[in-house]
C-alpha cells in the first residue's frame, strides 16, 4: 500500500460498525482491521440470547475475517497483539514490526471486572465477553446443568433469563438489594426480580461468594452468610470496564475511559477512539445506540467531514422476556421519580416539573417506550 492505512484496533460491534460505515462513504482508502482475536463479525449484546434464538456461537457469527476483508475491501489481522503506539510517528508496534496510519482508531471494548477470592481463579468459573468466551462455555455446558451466576446486573440478569428457557437451573447471587442496581431504580429491580423468580431462578440478593472449592463433579460456592450452594458452571458477571492498557501506554488522556470530545477525538492528532473503550465528552455508554451513533460520525470525521456525535433518546432495554424493561436513565438531570404500576408491571416516571427526564418500563408497559420516547425526545 503506498498510502498509509486507516487502521482500526478491536472487530468487536464498534469496530466493524466503523468499518462499515466508513465504506459507504470511501471505497478505496487503504483500511487494515486489527484484532486479538479470531476477529468473526458477531453483535455482543446476542450473547445473552443464544438459547432464545435457538443459536450456536458459530450461528451468532455473521463472518470469519476473510468473509469481512472481502466485504470491506480492508485487511484484517486476527490474533494480533499490538505492542506499543508512536503517536508522534504515527505508527504501530507488533512484535518488532513498524506498521504506518494515517488515522488511527482505538476500538479496544471493554474487560471484564475480577472478582479474588479463595476459589475464584477455578476453571469452571467463566465471564462472557466475546464470542470465543461464549464458545467455549456452550461447549462445556452440558444439558439441565445449574449455573451461578454472580452479578445481579443486565448481563447477569440477561444469562439468567436465557439459560433457564435453555432448560437449566439458575441461582443469581448478588450483594446489591435489588436486580439493576444502579441502572433502574429499586421498584423496577424488583419486578424484574419478581420475573426471573417466577421463571423458575433463586434470586440471593444481599449475598455474595466468598469462596469455591470443587466438591467432586460439582462447584461449592459458600457465601458470607454461610449458605452453602453446588453448582456446575459459575458465570462472573460483575460488570465491565473499558480497555484502556493500550491507550495509556501510548500517553493517551484517560480517565474512566479514553478521552475524547464529541468528534471521538483523543489527545493525540489523528488518533480516535469509540465504544466501550471511549469516554466521550464526559461519559461513558456501554450500549448499542451511541456506539452506532458515534460509527457514524466518526466514519464522517475519517472521510474528510469532521463531525460530532449528537444522540438522540436512547432508552437501553433489557433482554429479559420473563420481565422486559425499559429504561432511559436520567443521566444527571433534575427531578424526581414518580411511580405506578404493581408485582412485575412498573411504570415510573422522572420528571422536573412537566419536562420528562427519564423513565422506567417493566412488564406489559414496556409496550409505551416508543411513545415515552418521543415525549422525552421533545424536550432533549
Amino acid at each position: 500500500m503506498d498510502q498509509a492505512p486507516v487502521i482500526i484496533i478491536g472487530t468487536g460491534l464498534a469496530g466493524y460498525s466503523l468499518a462499515r460505515e466508513f465504506r459507504k462513504l470511501d471505497k478505496d482508502t487503504p483500511l487494515l482491521l486489527i484484532s486479538r482475536d479470531d476477529a468473526h463479525s458477531y453483535s455482543k449484546p446476542m450473547l445473552s440470547t443464544g438459547f432464545t434464538k435457538q443459536k450456536t456461537a458459530d450461528e451468532l457469527s455473521m463472518g470469519d475475517p476473510g468473509k469481512m476483508a472481502a466485504q470491506l475491501n480492508a485487511s484484517i489481522r486476527n490474533f494480533t497483539e499490538v505492542d506499543a503506539i508512536d503517536t508522534h510517528n504515527k505508527q504501530l508496534g507488533i512484535r518488532g514490526e513498524s506498521l504506518p496510519y494515517s488515522k488511527l482508531v482505538l476500538a479496544t471494548g471493554a474487560q471484564v471486572n475480577r472478582l479474588s477470592f479463595p476459589g475464584s481463579d477455578l476453571a469452571r468459573v467463566v465471564s462472557i465477553n466475546d464470542l470465543m468466551d461464549y464458545r467455549a462455555f456452550r461447549t462445556a455446558l452440558k444439558p439441565n446443568q445449574h449455573v451461578l451466576i454472580m452479578g445481579a446486573g443486565l448481563i447477569g440478569c440477561e444469562y439468567a433469563n436465557d439459560l433457564m428457557i435453555g432448560g437449566h437451573r439458575v441461582t443469581i447471587v448478588d450483594p446489591a438489594k435489588t436486580a439493576l442496581n444502579g441502572l433502574v431504580p429499586e421498584p423496577a429491580g424488583q419486578a424484574l426480580q419478581q420475573g426471573l423468580q417466577d421463571a423458575g431462578a433463586s434470586m440471593l440478593m444481599g449475598r455474595y461468594v466468598s469462596s469455591l472449592q470443587e466438591d467432586g463433579t460439582s462447584l461449592c460456592a459458600s457465601l458470607d452468610d454461610g449458605t452453602e450452594i453446588h453448582a456446575d458452571m459459575v458465570i462472573s458477571a460483575v460488570g465491565i470496564k473499558p480497555d484502556l492498557q493500550l491507550a495509556e501506554a501510548a500517553g493517551l488522556v484517560c480517565d474512566r475511559g479514553i478521552v475524547t470530545n464529541r468528534a471521538l477525538e483523543t489527545s493525540a492528532a489523528d488518533v480516535y477512539a469509540l465504544g466501550d473503550c471511549a469516554q466521550v465528552d464526559g461519559h461513558v455508554m456501554l450500549y448499542v445506540l451511541p456506539l452506532m451513533s458515534c460509527a457514524r460520525a466518526l466514519a464522517k470525521t475519517l472521510s474528510g467531514e469532521r463531525t460530532e456525535v449528537h444522540y438522540g433518546v436512547m432508552p437501553v432495554v433489557t433482554k429479559t422476556p420473563a420481565c422486559p424493561v425499559v429504561v432511559l436513565p436520567p443521566m444527571g438531570k433534575p427531578g424526581q421519580w414518580h411511580f405506578e404500576g404493581e408485582g412485575t408491571h412498573i411504570k415510573g416516571l422522572y420528571q422536573d416539573g412537566e419536562t420528562l427526564n427519564g423513565f422506567v418500563l417493566t412488564g406489559d408497559y414496556a409496550s409505551e417506550k416508543q411513545a415515552l420516547s418521543k415525549q422525552a425526545a421533545s424536550f432533549h
